[in-house]
């Protein structure tokens, strides 16, 4: 069995590619992306302390986290396609105008 340190070591690199594409990425796919690649290292996490204190109750909370993380990508690529068909654009830099 993989030692619960590996796997939170894993989890952690996993998380801060996610923070430096939402951070440093100025398109909306790639920072949708980065978001999803965030909450799969919650997931991650989730299910190592699940295996680790053997408790079902983690895996079912991971369960409960895709679920909402597939409905943030059908959402998120809505908005994306409807932004792209107003601007011609996805990146993020081009939307800084609010109207109404």
């Amino acid at each position: 069995m993989i030692p619960i340190s590996h796997v939170l070591i894993y989890s952690v690199i996993l998380f801060s590619i996610g923070v430096l594409g939402v951070l440093i990425r100025r398109n909306a796919l790639i920072m949708l992306m980065s978001l999803e690649l965030m909450m799969n290292a919650a997931n991650v996490n989730l299910i190592a302390f699940s295996r680790y204190l053997d408790n079902v109750a983690g895996q079912v909370f991971a369960i409960f986290v895709m679920c909402v993380a597939a409905s943030e990508v059908a959402i998120g690529l809505a908005i994306a396609v409807a932004l792209y068909r107003n601007k011609n654009s996805i990146q993020i830099d081009h939307f800084n105008e609010l109207k109404g």
